[in-house]
């Protein structure tokens, strides 16, 4: 593999990640990038993630339009290797199925599910943002007798990593902004403005998000100064060819006192610049008030969950809560009563298949009707 076809496509799927998009067409647009460098059997499987769980909210296999359910079951309820909230928590964040397995991948299920495709290696990466949350996952294979992904394909998938996971998210806010169809109380809004700070565009319900912002004013036609200030940060950004992805994040303080995030993007299309604006709450993960609605756990116990989720140990969850493994434990036996499951496996297939896997199969009907994919737990 060629320094510059690296250095180049790196560049490329930076830009790409600067786009607000479907998220459908940015994984299809990345998939050539990453083919050119890392050959691979068929087509990448694709999958988001809700990074306060680690557990699943979509995924994307071009010709494979529903995942079958007996993976998800294995994923979630069994022991394996290369798990994705295993590889996602991981030092690297990479893993083969033949490392993973000492050489020997037939002592992997997955082994067997990869093989009724055609498929002998997998290689799994994690997608994770430069602020450290895993926004998805990708998993590529090769046919048997081709060469070993090696050293060079993963540092190509570390490099890119950071780009991909950016990319999914600002995908998917942009996906939630166009779906008018599904209740969200906390939808983001994208607006479009010109390069002279001109309104040109919007979703429905942007209104709500301006007049939230301080300054500014909406009957006139005057955008809020920290829209302006994000648009022309983000055009400075991209005039900057070491900053090719041409993105900017802002937090601003709503006039209702909660916080609020603006993604800046930059748009080229046949001459005409402008620049998209993605608003959104920094609102606390969803998943939080799910499982305190659904099974009344307190906070500590909807901490300790989420941990859980995230594939956490005891000793693990221990030390980042500043408490003693007995109290811990002490805890997880509340959870389980609450929930009614028996083991820490039971908690996370209970969880995924109540309040994860129904979106998740959701977003499949989303691809084949081709509407854009939405993350995060579904109530």
């Amino acid at each position: 593999m060629g320094t510059d076809l690296q250095e180049r496509s790196i560049d490329k799927i930076a830009r790409l990640s600067g786009e607000p998009r479907d998220l459908v067409g940015y994984w299809r647009e990345c998939t050539g990038v990453i083919a050119s460098v890392i050959p691979h059997y068929w087509t990448p499987c694709w999958y988001t993630l809700d990074p306060a769980s680690l557990l699943a909210t979509s995924h994307f296999h071009e010709g494979m339009p529903e995942f079958p359910p007996e993976w998800l079951a294995h994923e979630y309820y069994d022991d394996d290797v290369n798990q994705m909230v295993d590889v996602a928590g991981s030092e690297t964040g990479i893993s083969t199925l033949h490392e993973a397995t000492d050489g020997d991948p037939s002592r992997s299920r997955r082994y067997t599910f990869n093989r009724s495709l055609g498929s002998d290696q997998e290689m799994v990466a994690r997608l994770r943002a430069p602020s450290g949350e895993v926004w998805g996952m990708l998993g590529l294979y090769r046919e048997l007798g081709q060469p070993m992904f090696d050293e060079r394909d993963k540092q190509f998938l570390r490099a890119v990593s950071g780009h991909l996971a950016e990319g999914a998210r600002r995908a998917l806010l942009v996906g939630e902004a166009l779906s008018p169809d599904v209740t969200l109380p906390d939808a983001p809004g994208l607006l479009i403005v010109s390069e002279t700070w001109e309104l040109q565009s919007a979703t429905p319900g942007i209104d709500r998000w301006l007049a939230e912002l301080p300054g500014g004013d909406p009957d006139r036609g005057d955008l809020p100064p920290s829209v302006v200030a994000v648009a022309a940060r983000t055009r400075r950004t991209a005039e900057n060819p070491h900053r090719p992805s041409g993105t900017t994040v802002a937090r601003v303080m709503a006039r209702n006192g909660t916080w609020v995030v603006l993604h800046g993007a930059y748009l080229e299309d046949a001459g005409s610049h402008r620049i998209a604006v993605i608003v959104e709450p920094a609102h606390p993960a969803r998943i939080h008030p799910l499982l305190e609605a659904a099974y009344q756990l307190t906070a500590r116990e909807r901490d300790v969950t989420r941990l859980v989720l995230q594939g956490a140990s005891t000793s693990q969850i221990a030390e980042q809560l500043f408490v003693s493994p007995h109290t811990v434990q002490q805890h997880l036996k509340s959870v389980f009563a609450k929930t009614g499951v028996r083991s820490r496996r039971d908690l996370v297939g209970k969880i995924f298949f109540t309040h994860y896997e129904p979106g998740f199969r959701d977003n499949e009907r989303r691809v084949a009707g081709g509407v854009p994919m939405l993350g995060g737990p579904r109530t």
